[in-house]
């Protein structure tokens, strides 16, 4: 598995980073719900359970099919989380009754449709680093302010390809390939998924090698308008452009290569084009190459060497990223 690479910083720290429900808390952040319809909303905490246990006991206690419960992402397992879960409305009464040490119901909202991946804002991060030397905090302060002024790669974390990373891609492409037949629909996803992020998060790394200054951009790249959540590809990178970039307003994007996907043309083709897998028949994506975590904190406890974030990061980016990228090196 490629190295995720972080150029803009110049030191390793060796910090203790753990995922644990005391020390990774995770606060979904919804989009504005309707106040009315046929769906009931669930704001959910849970300890040490991710979002397939979470739908899977849900659907055995109402006795329903998995995919009658609705969600806007998934969560980690070694974490407290807060999400939102939808459930049709008919079940209201019964969803009252259910118990669990793990789960808990601390609100309900009513909603006009089915929550749906992707249906969230973004996510807040609460996580606490520990052995955190006094001579490191003010390098994590200058990485952090650089973070808040030109954002952060927005790699797929090493969650996204299992303990087994090698041996996962290798498979992985041999489902692509047809040379094995994973029965179990949700594996053989999330198996694929993980090979198409192998290949955006390769050409992340060329591309940030580019420039140890600004991440380069080139013509031809795709880009993202963050207000009007469009794609558009400009003929040629212009100063507009650029202070668009660096005004937060869009970002370019990478492939995860796929069918019915836009792609990159002229000079940004050129290393596209080599992180690129046309066999691949699932579907494929566009990803933000660069993205902006917002309302930052850092507070230092000097007594216990901890230090605690708190930061808010759109959907689909990896808190884990953001603390790789403060030691400058991979945890996974």
């Amino acid at each position: 598995m490629i190295e995720r690479f972080y150029p803009k910083n110049d030191k390793t720290l060796n910090f203790k980073f753990v995922q644990n429900d005391e020390d990774f808390i995770v606060e979904e952040q919804p989009l504005k719900f309707s106040g009315a319809g046929s769906f009931l909303v669930l704001k959910i905490v849970k300890n040490n359970c991710d979002t397939w246990e979470l739908i899977d006991r849900l659907a055995k206690f109402l006795n329903v099919f998995s995919n009658e419960i609705g969600y806007a992402g998934l969560k980690d397992k070694r974490a407290t989380t807060t999400q939102y879960i939808t459930i049709p409305k008919k079940y209201s009464k019964e969803i009252k009754l259910f118990r669990n040490k793990k789960i808990e119901i601390i609100d309900t909202f009513l909603h006009k449709e089915k929550l749906n991946i992707g249906d969230l804002e973004g996510n807040r991060f609460k996580i606490n680093l520990h052995n955190v030397e006094i001579t490191d905090i003010n390098h994590i302060q200058k990485i952090i302010k650089l973070i808040v002024k030109e954002g952060m790669p927005n790699y797929f974390g090493y969650q996204r390809f299992g303990k087994e990373v090698v041996d996962n891609l290798a498979k992985a492409k041999d489902v692509v390939y047809g040379e094995e037949i994973v029965k179990d629909k949700k594996l053989s996803k999330m198996l694929i998924a993980a090979y198409q992020s192998s290949f955006f998060n390769a050409w992340l790394v060329e591309r940030l090698k580019l420039s140890n200054e600004e991440f380069k951009l080139l013509d031809g790249d795709i880009f993202l308008d963050l207000e009007k959540d469009k794609l558009f590809t400009p003929k040629v990178i212009t100063a507009n452009i650029i202070n668009d970039f660096n005004n937060f307003k869009i970002t370019p994007t990478g492939l995860l290569p796929g069918r019915k996907v836009f792609k990159a043309v002229g000079e940004a083709s050129l290393i596209e084009q080599k992180h690129d897998d046309l066999y691949i028949q699932e579907k494929g994506y566009r990803r933000e190459a660069i993205v902006f975590p917002r309302d930052i904190t850092c507070k230092y406890d000097a007594s216990k060497k901890i230090c605690s974030l708190d930061f808010v990061l759109p959907k689909g980016s990896y808190a884990t990223v953001f603390v790789e990228y403060l030691a400058n090196r991979n945890f996974s």
